[in-house]
């Protein structure tokens, strides 16, 4: 019988809130964070393209239980669109395929052609895109030039703000939902004028409750590491409970964790009658999360490893 080869790498748990710059891929970030840190475990909580800046969570360790919570949060978004060209990725970094007057254009007609693109909308996803056709990639197929129809999904967009214009030039401020993709908007939006668009310049300022504020570059990082070594990076690490830090909390007396513990659903007093809820323990500890029953129960959905 094999045996079981150990894991290389530190066991550390926690987030860092990378602020990611321009070049690389979601996945290079990680591969780099986890190099950085000599961690064992580093995923990503919603990937960014290449051309994308901003707030990307990290998470380490056990705060990878609750990435999924992160991926489906809320996103904010910088978007500087060019008119009059439009590209094959619908971006900048694709290549350019029509190129359009943008003559007579205002910042009226613009305002509103926005409104198409504000409260609920139906999206079909670009083929330059991650979501997997048959096991693949879109985007692999579209760099092969073929087209495969994709369903549209139902997004919400809570604001889509014009910050700017002049020329041929735009940004948007734009709060949405999870899957929303930035660069159908502005492709969508540039046929709407009549001119054609794409993206040339896209950051996310928020990611569910992480902000720029919480941001670390990797040069910070690294000057970090040089100075203050491994303990100094460790430092940085945000707790695992701020990926949720935003929801309702519930404290359990020592016999409720226990058996929250083992899995089984437990009545709280005063405890919100729905929704998801952080779990914490009298000390305060934090040990997971739950989500209310229709009986009022709390049950335990995703709980850390007993240490």
């Amino acid at each position: 019988m094999s045996r079981r080869r150990n894991k290389k790498g530190r066991d550390i748990s926690g987030v860092i809130v990378l602020d990611k710059n321009t070049g690389i891929s979601s996945n290079d970030a990680v591969q780099r964070a986890k190099r950085l840190f000599k961690a064992q475990k580093v995923g990503h909580t919603g990937s960014l393209d290449p051309l994308a800046t901003g707030v990307l969570p990290l998470c380490f360790g056990e705060a990878t239980k609750f990435s999924q919570f992160l991926l489906h949060s809320d996103k904010t978004y910088q978007v500087v669109i060019r008119l009059g060209q439009t590209t094959d990725s619908g971006d900048s970094d694709g290549k350019a395929l029509e190129t359009r007057s943008v003559e007579g254009i205002s910042a009226v007609q613009i305002e509103r052609a926005l409104d198409a693109y504000r409260g609920t909308i139906e999206q079909v996803p670009p083929m330059f895109s991650a979501i997997k056709h048959n096991g693949q990639p879109l985007y692999k197929l579209a760099r092969q030039g073929i087209e495969v129809e994709r369903k549209s999904r139902t997004l919400t967009i809570f604001l889509n703000e014009l910050v700017a214009f002049e020329g041929d030039r735009l940004e948007l401020k734009i709060h949405c939902t999870k899957g929303t993709y930035v660069r159908t908007i502005a492709e969508d939006l540039g046929e709407d004028l009549g001119c054609g668009a794409h993206v040339t310049g896209l950051r996310r300022v928020q990611a569910g409750p992480y902000a720029e504020a919480d941001c670390l570059d990797f040069e910070t990082l690294e000057k970090v590491l040089q100075t203050d070594g491994l303990e100094g990076l460790d430092r940085l690490l945000q707790p695992i409970s701020s990926a949720v830090r935003e929801w309702p909390a519930v404290s359990l007396t020592e016999s409720s964790a226990f058996y929250v513990r083992q899995g089984q659903p437990v009545l709280v007093p005063n405890a919100p009658t729905e929704g998801w809820v952080r779990l914490l323990t009298e000390v305060p500890d934090f040990i997971g999360v739950g989500e209310v029953l229709d009986d009022g129960r709390i049950a335990p959905r995703r709980l850390l490893a007993a240490r």
